[in-house]
């Protein structure tokens, strides 16, 4: 897999607060169940808090009283804080759960949402496993973070808070020594912040290495086989198995040594906390009960710190997703509508327009205000290039008005599926213009403009669900009767109807429970049911036989009557009726004419045609059957 589509931005080696302040944005749209949470771990840490101050009353009774001492009370507060901490850590689970259902199931939609918003050139350099990644294991990792580490972190705050008042009622003094042990924690934790938030990222960008890879390697399993690569694939993948299990290991190393660090502090803490008070008690300037009770307190305190510390340490963890997810979120679209455009829309919508100014009938306008029917596409000087410095289409100039067959032929890598790109809205020209009715398409509607589109491409793609679902996937409001009229016209009604449910028979993933030419039919289908304006045919017909082919060319011809159409067809049989046949070579247009004029020029057309007819005629004949006729 080439390296440029693994590469992985590189993100500031610290806790980011403005990025996790974006990602918390989205749970505040959950404040039916983020303000109760909050509330909820607040509870529990003046819960927490309150134990040690029990057993302090409980511990300075029996000094004082000895066995006289009545325990009933403090025996019936232990039992009435038990179960009310039971029921806000039940409380607590039941909202950080839907937390965190509820965002993962959001931010995934805004992912997939704006992933459906980006142009082309946005999947040219990143594999699908890389995509897959984000809206999967980095949606899920954000919202559990949020929904249980803010239980955590607001828990941990109060509890920190509580105690270290405690401390200073009961003995300033004492509690300030106690408190010493803060700064080198704060040192210590900033150190393993930094080594521990990279190591994250190193996992999390070897996983998405692999999850692109195991798509490459189911999606093209049969390739695989046949040339027998299984050992070599097996070696890559281990490799960047064995670069994620190194970092893994090296993280949870930092981990192990990080934990104990802080527990050691919280223990010398505990222990300050015993010599001093020990000593107090002595002299009596401090109850047992005291001691015993800022001795838990100074124990306590570290353990919210430690969980803190964990939150923390995941934040860090969780920030590589966060980087990813917000990165496409924040990804605007190269090609979407203008405001000028959208403001046109949006005036279209109004009453408030004055009748004078629109020119045609309601009824004739696209939604950006301008005439629904596309009568002319023209090309005016345009100069392209995916990689800057490298022009695929160089001054190229294209007028094709309603009713017009341009069909687009040459060697691979000329241009044609360019054009056909470019007329699509699917890249925009970086040089000159693209005219719509005499206006540049920049200026039009994108969604209205791609919805004037039918494309049958070389390779069709199926989704699942059944043959009737397909087809009706070009237009979700057509009727049972247009679904199966439009496989009438390309002669796939016989053969859907031999299948075992006829129309609702599932396709399979990906189509492959039909052969390649029936997957090709099914989509002509779906591409005439959507009533195209343009109609654009990418080797639609290659892997067609030319009996089927021939059976779907009149009902082909009949739905684009009066419609604007580009064919880029290997097979030059497919195009001797196109109004114009352009010849494209290095971006240019090197011939054009139909197919009678440019067989009586005897230029490169004539040469590609003559020698496929002679390659068609001698298979024919080695097969032993009559060449059909080109």
């Amino acid at each position: 897999m080439p390296s440029q589509i693994l590469h992985e931005d590189e993100f500031q080696a610290r806790l980011d607060a403005g990025l996790w302040w974006k990602v918390f944005q989205h749970a505040l749209r959950l404040k039916r169940f983020l303000i109760p949470l909050a509330f909820t771990a607040m509870g529990i840490a003046a819960l927490d808090a309150s134990f040690a101050q029990v057993t302090r009353w409980t511990i300075d009774a029996v000094v004082q009283r000895g066995a006289h001492a009545d325990l009933r009370p403090y025996i019936g507060l232990y039992f009435l804080l038990t179960v009310l901490l039971s029921l806000g850590v039940w409380v607590f689970i039941e909202l950080a759960g839907n937390i965190s259902n509820h965002m993962s199931h959001d931010i995934r939609r805004l992912c997939f949402d704006r992933l459906q918003d980006l142009e082309f050139a946005f999947y040219d350099h990143r594999p699908v496993g890389w995509l897959i990644t984000r809206l999967t294991s980095d949606c899920d990792r954000l919202a559990r973070i949020i929904a249980w580490g803010s239980l955590d972190l607001v828990w941990g705050t109060c509890f920190v808070i509580m105690i270290a008042a405690s401390l200073l009622l009961m003995n300033w003094r004492l509690a300030l020594i106690v408190l010493a042990v803060l700064p080198p924690l704060a040192v210590v934790s900033k150190f393993f912040q930094r080594m521990m938030l990279l190591s994250h990222r190193e996992i999390r960008k070897f996983n998405s290495q692999i999850t692109a890879a195991y798509h490459e390697s189911i999606q093209g399993v049969r390739t695989t086989k046949t040339l027998v690569r299984e050992a070599d694939n097996l070696g890559e993948f281990q490799q960047r198995s064995a670069q994620m299990f190194a970092a893994s290991v090296k993280n949870a190393r930092q981990s192990a040594v990080y934990f104990p660090v802080v527990m050691t502090l919280g223990s010398l803490a505990a222990g300050l906390a015993l010599w001093g008070g020990g000593h107090l008690s002595i002299v009596g300037g401090m109850t047992l009960g005291t001691l015993v009770a800022f001795i838990n307190f100074a124990g306590q305190f570290f353990n919210p710190i430690n969980q803190m510390a964990r939150i923390l340490t995941e934040m860090q963890a969780a920030q590589a997703a966060g980087e990813r997810v917000m990165g496409l979120l924040a990804t605007e679209p190269k090609i979407r509508d203008s405001e000028a455009v959208r403001q046109r829309m949006f005036a279209a919508k109004t009453p408030t327009i004055p009748v004078s100014e629109i020119r045609f009938p309601v009824s004739d306008l696209a939604p950006d205000g301008h005439p629904a029917n596309i009568d002319s596409i023209e090309f005016r000087r345009v100069t392209f290039a995916y990689e800057e410095g490298s022009p695929v289409l160089r001054d190229f100039n294209l007028t094709v008005r309603a009713g017009q067959t341009i069909a687009l032929v040459g060697q691979s890598g000329g241009g044609k599926s360019t054009i056909v790109s470019l007329v699509c809205r699917f890249y925009e020209p970086t040089q000159g213009e693209l005219l719509i009715n005499g206006v540049d398409y920049r200026q039009r509607s994108l969604h209205w403009l791609q919805s004037q589109l039918g494309i049958v491409l070389q390779t069709p793609h199926l989704f699942k669900g059944t043959v009737r679902e397909n087809i009706r996937y070009g237009r979700l409001d057509a009727t049972d009767v247009e679904v199966e009229e439009a496989a009438r016209l390309v002669n796939a009604h016989e053969f859907i109807l031999q299948m075992e449910h006829g129309y609702d028979t599932p396709v399979g993933e990906g189509g492959n429970r039909l052969s390649t030419g029936q997957k090709q039919l099914v989509s002509f289908a779906r591409a005439l049911l959507a009533r195209p304006q343009v109609f654009v045919m990418d080797e639609a017909t290659s892997s067609i036989d030319t009996e089927t082919e021939q059976a779907i060319q009149a009902g082909i011809e009949r739905i684009l009557a009066g419609r604007i159409s580009f064919v880029i067809a290997h097979r030059l049989s497919t195009i001797r009726r196109a109004d114009r046949i352009l010849v494209i070579n290095r971006g240019l247009i090197e011939e054009s004419g139909t197919h009678e004029e440019l067989l009586r020029r005897h230029g490169h057309y004539h040469e590609l045609y003559t020698s496929q007819f002679r390659r068609e005629r001698e298979a024919a004949v080695l097969e032993g059957e009559p060449a059909h006729r080109l």
